[in-house]
């Protein structure tokens, strides 16, 4: 268990960084250290890793008491990992960051600065990323605008995984218990009164990015129906257009007919009747899509499986 005068909890997922760990660590400590001295606890989430990943976290908890690992069973995702660890933390305030040396260490006094002025949850908006892609930037910006018209919750954009909450929001997350989540959009439907710090996305320490444009695509669609209900109207919205002009088509029809064709379209019955089939059947594959992708998310609530498993045999100080 976590001592009983943590103030500050870190929660760091990660999956497969063991060649940049260390040197994520030093500059983690450093500055947790500078801030809170003697007063936190730093929770790894080891989220399934495949490489060296576990052995260099328990070798850097052998030397640092206030440094904890926590081992999922498998590979369970990084909104399930970050969950894990908000659980687990037991600090007055929590903090997430990414152990890929993105997130900057250094600018975590400012968060607790932030909280210590009564913000109860202080985010971390990335304003510029030195390689980020062009098809990921851009992707970002339509996710950001589009989400943000259909969702009555408005998500800032650029706001990161980096953030800092209190233990009352830390409270009443650990009651939500959708599977297929965003935490910072569940952070962000609570509420509370929140600022933003900016900062410069750093280089990775070592390896690729472990978000694929598969994985990021599946996020965004997963925030929006976690967050939101108006895709189940988007059928409706596009019915609401094709039916009237189905009718008008159907009038114009009757019209060239009864007055022989005075616009000398020379257009047949059946190549009218086929373009509204075509109109009818895109209408229904969307809905059909919409419906299955809230129906999938149903399926998903409703098997009750544990939201992560978690190895007893390779966690540690927890």
């Amino acid at each position: 268990m976590a001592k009983p005068d943590t103030l500050l909890s870190v929660v760091v997922p990660i999956y497969n960084e063991a060649p940049g760990l260390g040197r994520f660590n030093d500059a983690l400590v450093k500055s947790v250290g500078q801030t809170m001295p003697n007063a936190y606890e730093i929770i790894y989430v080891n989220d399934g890793s495949t490489d060296d990943t576990a052995s260099v976290i328990t070798n850097l908890a052998s030397k640092n008491k206030r440094v904890r690992l926590l081992s999922l069973s498998r590979n369970f995702g990084k909104e399930v990992a970050t969950t894990a660890g908000l659980h687990a933390a037991a600090g007055k305030a929590i903090i997430t960051i990414d152990g890929d040396g993105q997130h900057p260490p250094e600018l975590i006094a400012d968060f607790v600065k932030e909280w210590r002025a009564g913000n109860k949850v202080v985010i971390g908006l990335r304003v510029a990323n030195r390689k980020e892609g062009l098809v990921k930037k851009l992707g970002s910006r339509v996710f950001y605008k589009l989400a943000n018209r259909i969702m009555s919750l408005r998500l800032e954009p650029g706001a990161t995984d980096f953030r800092l909450i209190d233990r009352a929001v830390q409270q009443e997350f650990t009651r939500m218990t959708e599977r297929n989540r965003i935490t910072r959009g569940l952070i962000d439907w609570l509420g509370y009164k929140r600022a933003y710090i900016e900062f410069q996305a750093n280089p990775r320490l070592a390896g690729e990015a472990g978000y694929s444009f598969r994985k990021l695509s599946k996020l965004a669609v997963d925030s929006v129906i976690s967050l939101s209900i108006s895709p189940l109207y988007i059928s409706a919205y596009v019915g609401g257009i094709v039916l009237p002009s189905s009718t008008l088509i159907g009038l114009s029809m009757i019209i060239d007919g009864i007055a022989g064709d005075p616009l000398g379209w020379h257009v047949t019955g059946s190549a009218y009747l086929v373009v509204v089939l075509l109109f009818l059947v895109g209408i229904l594959l969307v809905s059909q899509g919409i419906i299955g992708l809230y129906l999938s998310h149903i399926h998903t609530e409703t098997q009750n499986r544990p939201l992560y498993v978690i190895d007893d045999e390779k966690t540690i100080n927890i």
